[in-house]
């Protein structure tokens, strides 16, 4: 079984759908606009205390944001 993972899919979709530029976002998260970058294009992977974050500053939960379909 192997799982995929649409975060990095995600958190680009819930950042345009508030209307906030990557800078903004790095800013809520006291960091770099290139770390929302590699976050977006898989580069790299939040920690699970940034992910509760992102979860937070776009109102939604925890599973919207992670999604991830199961494969057989």
């Amino acid at each position: 079984m192997e799982m995929e993972i649409n975060l990095a899919q995600n958190i680009k979709l819930f950042r345009k759908q508030k209307k906030m530029t990557q800078e903004q976002l790095a800013g809520l998260l006291n960091g770099k606009k290139s770390l929302i970058s590699n976050y977006e294009n898989g580069y790299s992977t939040p920690d699970i205390y940034t992910i509760c974050k992102l979860a937070i500053i776009f109102d939604v939960s925890l599973d919207d944001l992670v999604e991830y379909k199961e494969e057989e």
